[in-house]
């Protein structure tokens, strides 16, 4: 029986994870000696040390088998292992894994089956082989029925990828719409998908703005509805101008080619990730002081 006292130990003298802590002394009957071996055998000790670093790069990946998909991003620390062959493989993999699993969550991503392990022991492994921090995120997991068709897009290697699902029409519609979600990053799909509290908000900063302007009271309302219709016409993809021909809506385009837009996904790298600032001018000046 391993103790939650021995597993506190490990973790402290450590610093991995506590599940790995736990697996690490059952493996060696409670021996902390041989567990902190067990786990830099492991590569878990070397992963854990870079758990505080900032991975903001990466790629965006989808994978489409039949009538699935799985649409998610894998982090690296830089551009530069991004673009390595060894982590492409990495996320190839990791990707197969999602899809057979059926993930539909990050949690589920992680113990996702991934060969011999699990996705969680995959990255790991890499952060510890790759010498940068790995980590997976915003898992998306879509499922169609054979009348619909699913669309995708990768931008930039990846930096930005686009999945769409399309009742009707064919798949390079389908991919032309994410090519239009790729390029001008609509908030929702239509009208119908905003988020109320985000139209009451901007409602409310747009009657301030009229009022301002030192329009009439009795026409504020008027104009400001004309403004919310406006708005809406940019950030919902319909109503967007499709980026192939400025002269039709993505509507017209879609329904012109016998489908409608059910659903989309767009990821692009390092979204909501704040990553770290380098101000060159306060380490010199720190040092400077320090001398």
């Amino acid at each position: 029986m391993i103790s939650a006292q021995a597993v506190k130990e490990l973790r402290e003298v450590t610093g991995a994870g506590m599940m790995d802590c736990k697996k690490a002394l059952v493996e060696t009957n409670g021996n902390m000696d041989e567990a902190v071996k067990w786990l830099r055998e492991k590569g878990i000790m070397k992963a854990a040390k870079k758990e505080s670093r900032i991975a903001a790069e990466g790629v965006c990946k989808f994978i489409v088998n039949g009538n699935e998909a799985v649409l998610f991003e894998v982090n690296s620390e830089t551009d530069f292992v991004a673009k390595n062959e060894k982590f492409q493989a990495i996320v190839e993999k990791i990707g197969q894994a999602l899809l057979a699993a059926k993930a539909t969550n990050d949690e589920d991503a992680l113990n996702a089956p991934c060969g011999e392990a699990t996705v969680k022991d995959e990255i790991v492994s890499a952060t510890a082989t790759i010498g940068e921090k790995i980590s997976l995120r915003r898992v998306n997991y879509l499922v169609k029925t054979d009348s619909q068709v699913f669309g995708g897009y990768s931008h930039m290697g990846g930096k930005i990828a686009v999945v769409s699902v399309l009742e009707g029409g064919n798949t390079e519609v389908a991919k032309d719409v994410c090519m239009h979600v790729a390029a001008m990053n609509p908030k929702y799909l239509d009208s119908t998908k905003v988020d109320q509290a985000f139209l009451a908000s901007e409602t409310e900063v747009l009657k301030q703005e009229t009022l301002n302007e030192g329009k009439p009271a009795a026409i504020v309302d008027k104009i400001v509805a004309g403004k919310v219709q406006k708005m809406l016409k940019q950030i919902c993809l319909v109503d967007q101008m499709f980026v192939k021909n400025q002269d039709i809506t993505v509507d017209q385009y879609v329904k012109g080619n016998g489908a409608t837009i059910l659903n989309y996904i767009r990821l692009e790298v390092g979204e909501g990730i704040e990553k770290k600032k380098d101000d060159f001018a306060a380490e010199v000046a720190a040092a400077v002081a320090g001398k």
